[in-house]
């Protein structure tokens, strides 16, 4: 890792004497787009492929597909050999709009990346526009190596692992504010880092590691523990396939169990927030409220679509209940019941991405577990999509190794994917920066219990950690979007607003996506708006309220 170190250095002193010598924006002469090449840049390690002016768009079927005139840069830092003998190298794409808003966007990762996503600036759960639309420049990386998500076989290279977790956000981060800078003639004056999944992770990262880089994050459904997820999926994939005798789960657990056990969730929690309106509001006393065993019908004949086999059951109540070894210690935490079991994003995550064609099932099924996230690397066949590997997987002897090292692999699973003293954020408020995290209700992918977790210590260990970080949870959303949930809200303002104006979020107000088949199922009306509450509160129906469909019917208590 002393490379890593050396570069982020160089690049900050570079970045610093650029800055000094702009006398905070003025004296140094900005860069034309045709005129930024390696050399005009002169960045130790960085190499530029390609700078291009493109053209406006305005034709995309959604605002978030269009963007302004603006200047490309793609290009490599640190190319290399791997340990495997691949060529490797850190690709990154930075986007530089002819009109800038003087602020820096880190667009986060997804998956095991593997290929550049195109620097937009995807806002995530606003469908409006996108941050280079804004006026930000925005940067994304393909996290080190190339092949796209299929391609799991980096895992084999120890550097490629650590630039995947960590290393690759933080080598491209200053350099990409030097390319702005060189570009524009100033520094920015803000940085954001926004990610959903693996690229939520990257913002929880960048608050441990780079909290000096950036001026707020948003990590949306967090994978911040995702060597553990993926040993749930492992885990899951063998209570799924036992209870089907052999079937796949996708044809063992039929959209008809998913929705018996939905709706008889929302009969016990549904009008515990005061409003009966097809949504759980309030999850905590829905937990308590909810038990499989005696609110779901065991089915007694042919399943008829409002009972579940005890198989069935025996199986989610173990999914639910969180990967255990075979002491019953847990190895990834429990999932709540939610609602938004029934929604197609909760369907495709837990019950087919494990089995589908790659790259699906590369996230949290056998390809990481195998390749990436055990030391040393198992790299099983996954000719079958990984299912034999999955099926032999054991929790006592394999699972150990996501915090394996060896003389080769001197960074465990752990070590490069999670953040640093996750718990402890003193860089981040000390710097004056802010962190939003959001998690639905009914990920099946990261659990929503390990978030709450997580922020529960983060409080436990500071009192005033809401001045710096804060929680929302979104009700019934899936997998960073989707399910029978208000999904479409825009965390990047509340941020801002946060960072710029001292305005600290209590609430975010949310609408549904009318197109989402969920919604159309459930017969919501397209005007339905709810508030996202700052966690630990919760939306409750005011009191003499009658519009079930408005936000401002709700208040957060």
């Amino acid at each position: 890792m002393k490379s890593r170190i050396s570069f982020r250095t160089a690049a900050a002193m570079a970045l610093a004497i650029t800055v000094a010598g702009c006398g905070g924006g003025s004296g140094v002469a900005a860069l034309t787009c045709d005129t930024i090449t390696s050399a005009s840049l002169n960045i130790a390690g960085l190499k530029v492929a390609s700078a291009v002016s493109v053209a406006a768009k305005s034709d995309g079927a959604m605002a978030a597909q269009n963007y302004p005139a603006h200047c490309r840069v793609q290009g490599s830092i640190n190319e290399r050999t791997g340990a495997d003998g691949k060529p490797y190298a850190i690709g990154y794409e930075v986007r530089l709009p002819e009109s800038w808003n003087g602020k820096f966007f880190f667009q986060g990762g997804g998956g095991t990346n593997g290929f550049l996503v195109p620097a937009v600036g995807d806002l995530l759960n606003s469908t409006e526009s996108n941050a280079l639309s804004q006026g930000y420049a925005v940067a994304s990386t393909d996290g080190g190596h190339n092949g796209g998500q299929a391609d799991v076989s980096f895992g084999l290279d120890p550097q490629a692992r650590s630039d995947y977790g960590y290393n690759a956000v933080g080598t491209l981060t200053p350099a990409a504010k030097q390319i702005i800078s060189r570009r524009y003639g100033r520094a920015p004056d803000r940085s954001y880092l926004m990610g959903c999944s693996n690229g939520g992770r990257d913002a929880m990262v960048a608050a441990t590691r780079f909290a000096d880089q950036f001026d707020g994050m948003v990590a949306a459904n967090p994978g911040f523990n995702l060597p553990k997820a993926a040993i749930a999926q492992q885990w899951d994939t063998q209570q799924f396939m036992a209870a089907g005798a052999g079937q796949l789960p996708k044809d063992a657990f039929p959209p008809s169990v998913m929705n018996a056990v939905s709706n008889r969730i929302l009969a016990k929690c549904d009008a515990l927030d005061g409003a009966v309106d097809g949504m759980v509001n309030n999850r905590s006393a829905c937990q308590a409220a909810f038990n499989l065993d005696t609110d779901v019908p065991t089915c007694t004949g042919a399943p008829d679509g409002t009972c579940v086999t005890a198989a069935q059951k025996a199986a989610l109540k173990n999914v639910f209940g969180g990967a255990k070894n075979g002491a019953g210690q847990a190895l990834y935490a429990s999932f709540p019941w939610d609602a938004g079991v029934s929604g197609a994003n909760w369907r495709f995550w837990k019950l087919d991405a494990g089995f589908a064609p790659l790259p699906f099932n590369t996230l949290i099924g056998a390809g990481a577990m195998g390749y990436i996230f055990s030391s040393p690397p198992d790299a099983p066949n996954l000719a079958d999509a990984g299912l034999g590997y999955q099926l032999g997987f054991n929790m006592d002897t394999d699972a150990p190794k996501i915090f394996a090292k060896n003389a080769v692999f001197k960074e465990s699973a752990m070590d490069f994917m999670t953040p640093v003293n996750v718990t402890q954020l003193s860089a981040l408020k000390n710097r004056g920066g802010k962190l939003i995290v959001y998690h639905g209700t009914a990920d099946p992918v990261f659990s929503p219990n390990d978030t709450i977790a997580w922020y529960d210590a983060v409080n436990a260990g500071d009192s005033t950690a809401p001045a710096y970080a804060r929680m929302f949870l979104v009700p019934g959303m899936n997998h960073c979007s989707g399910g029978p949930a208000t999904d479409r809200f825009n965390m990047l303002t509340a941020l801002e607003n946060w960072v710029e104006h001292g305005t600290a979020p209590e609430s975010v107000v949310a609408k549904v996506n009318p197109a989402d088949p969920d919604v159309v199922a459930k017969g919501w009306p397209a005007a339905r708006t709810r508030p996202l509450c700052a966690y630990p509160k919760q939306a409750m129906l005011k009191a003499g309220a009658t519009d079930l469909e408005s936000a401002s019917s709700f208040v957060c208590q």
